[in-house]
């Protein structure tokens, strides 16, 4: 796999793509456009940038106003601090009044490195899914991104998009299907699936040629879409492997792990293993250190299928 552009990046770009074709798109910022790359859109289109300064609540306050006049509105800030520090703003200002708001969060997971845990998203997934009317992606390359964001903008209901700040492998070289609530499937297989998304769907491929080696065969899902999530490749997963692992840059509750364990125990029960952050904060370090450190790998994955595998 080559190594692509950051899913923010990718974001940046393909918002201020739609500013040419869209003149009532406005997009607010919290003084972060430079690493939320919203700043393409900010040079493209500076009468319909807005930027609120470092004031989260504010910022989600006046994108749900333009919103409510008719303004169609993509407002963008570190995850850890849109979903966190504005979530009472995305409640009654977004969420409640149904709202086209689309809600950008980068800087996500602890794959951020050295800023440290001020400053990693590690819930806003669960956060944004417990939101009524919020759509949620987790987009995991760079084309990915781009369909994510011209599937979003289609919307007229709440949305948010989960971003990171590392550079990551292309997945999709020829195109991406991409539909929101249907997962990709990039790799079939009948021993046991894993299902991941963002920078985990890399390490799930990874893990599932790792796997391979060994004789085991892994169904690999791109689940970019956790709310609404994909139900039925849920069932199929469970009907046809009996199996499921699921990975994710997030803390292990109420994430896609959760999501997929609902849908699963609704529908076809069968013994699942979870990668991802534990209840913990992580430190700051180098991002790939940091994967390392706490089990966030395709070695992790690899194990925590090999267990399944073992029952």
């Amino acid at each position: 796999m080559k190594m692509g552009k950051s899913v923010r990046e990718a974001f940046g770009l393909a918002l201020a793509k739609l500013g040419e074709a869209n003149p009532d798109i406005v997009v607010v910022d919290g003084d972060v456009h430079n690493s939320t790359r919203t700043e393409h859109f900010a040079k493209k289109f500076p009468e319909r940038f807005f930027n609120v300064g470092i004031a989260e609540s504010n910022l989600v306050g006046i994108g749900g106003g333009l919103a409510s006049s008719g303004k169609r509105v993509w407002l963008a800030s570190f995850a850890a601090f849109v979903m966190c520090n504005a979530y009472d703003q995305l409640r009654m200002s977004v969420a409640f009044p149904c709202l086209d708001v689309k809600v950008v969060g980068t800087h996500a997971g602890i794959s951020i490195g050295e800023d440290g845990p001020s400053q990693m998203g590690i819930e806003d997934v669960g956060l944004a899914c417990s939101l009524p009317n919020f759509t949620v992606v987790v987009p995991a390359d760079e084309p990915s991104t781009h369909k994510a964001v011209e599937a979003l903008n289609q919307m007229k209901t709440p949305a948010y998009l989960r971003a990171g700040r590392p550079n990551v492998p292309v997945l999709y070289d020829n195109g991406c299907d991409f539909k929101l609530g249907k997962a990709i499937q990039l790799r079939p297989g009948k021993d046991l699936t894993i299902i991941a998304n963002g920078l985990m769907v890399a390490a799930a491929l990874e893990a599932a040629g790792q796997l391979a080696a060994k004789g085991i065969d892994a169904r690999v899902l791109d689940m970019h879409t956790v709310k609404p999530c994909d139900d039925a490749a849920i069932r199929a997963a469970a009907v046809e492997t009996s199996r499921i692992v699921v990975a994710e840059e997030h803390l292990l509750h109420g994430g896609l792990g959760s999501v997929v364990t609902m849908s699963a125990a609704r529908q076809h029960p069968v013994p699942m293993r979870f990668v991802g952050l534990k209840d913990t904060f992580a430190e700051s370090g180098k991002p790939e250190e940091l994967l390392e450190k706490y089990g966030l790998t395709a070695k992790d994955i690899v194990h925590a299928a090999l267990e399944l595998m073992s029952r």
